[in-house]
C-alpha cells in the first residue's frame, strides 16, 4: 500500500514551513475520512498573486481567495468514459493554499497561522473528497466536519 503527499512551498515561504507537520494533517484528515492507500495527493503553499491567477483561470473569479482544491476524482456531472490509470491509487488532487492570506486570516481571526493553515488543509481535502459548500445544508455538514477535524489535528 502506497500513500503519496507530495509537499511543495515557495521558496519565500521555506524558513517558515513544516512539511512534516503539514503531512501529518493531511493523514490524520484523509484516515478520518476512511480513504486508504494507495492514494496521492498534492499540498501546495504559494502566494496570493499565484492563488489569484488560478482562481482567476479556472473559476472565473479573479479575486484573491485562501485556498483552492483541484479534484482529479470522477464527478457525478463528468463523463466517466475518461479511462484512469489500472495501477489502483486513487489520485485525489491538489490542494493550493495562499500561505500570505493564511498569515492575515489568522491574525484577522486572532489566533495562530498553524491553526488557519490546518483549517485550509482540511477545507481543501474535504473538498477532493466531495464536500462542498455551494447549499446551506452542504456548508453545515462541511464546517461541522472541519471542526471535528481541527480539533483532531490541533496536537499534529
Amino acid at each position: 500500500m502506497r500513500e503519496q503527499i507530495g509537499i511543495h512551498f515557495e521558496e519565500e515561504f521555506r524558513e517558515v514551513a513544516d512539511e512534516g507537520w503539514a503531512r501529518r494533517i493531511a493523514q490524520t484528515v484523509l484516515k478520518a475520512e476512511g480513504t486508504a492507500p494507495p492514494y496521492e495527493v498534492g499540498l501546495v503553499f504559494t502566494d496570493s498573486e499565484a492563488v489569484r491567477q488560478l482562481n482567476r483561470d479556472y473559476r472565473g473569479v479573479d479575486e484573491p481567495t485562501d485556498v483552492l482544491a483541484f479534484c482529479m476524482l470522477p464527478q457525478k456531472e463528468v463523463d466517466d468514459s475518461f479511462a484512469l490509470p489500472p495501477d489502483g491509487v486513487t489520485r485525489l488532487g491538489e490542494v493550493i493554499i495562499s500561505y500570505p492570506q493564511a498569515v492575515e486570516q489568522a491574525k484577522e481571526q486572532g489566533y495562530a497561522t498553524e491553526k488557519e493553515l490546518a483549517l485550509l488543509i482540511i477545507h481543501g481535502i474535504l473538498h477532493l473528497l466531495g464536500y462542498d459548500h455551494e447549499e446551506p445544508e452542504e456548508e453545515a455538514k462541511m464546517r461541522t466536519r472541519e471542526k471535528e477535524l481541527l480539533e483532531k489535528c490541533l496536537p499534529c
